[in-house]
């Protein structure tokens, strides 16, 4: 997931979070599709970290050790 994938994929999830509440009758409903996006959310930024790990690591590799 690059840089813009992440983006592209942080915004269909708030644009299915929206719409979600909109279609929300009770206020269970409201609160599971918060739950749901939540945790959407973590999962997506938890990818999206790692994937940065990985290449702030490869980058670092690539500077030899004073």
């Amino acid at each position: 997931m690059g840089e813009g994938n992440y983006t592209k994929a942080v915004a269909a999830s708030h644009r299915r979070f929206q719409t979600a509440l909109n279609r929300a009758r009770t206020r269970q409903a409201v609160l599971n599709a918060y739950w749901k996006h939540k945790k959407e959310h973590e999962r997506m930024l938890s990818q999206h970290l790692k994937e940065e790990f990985r290449e702030t690591n490869r980058r670092k590799n690539k500077i030899a050790p004073r």
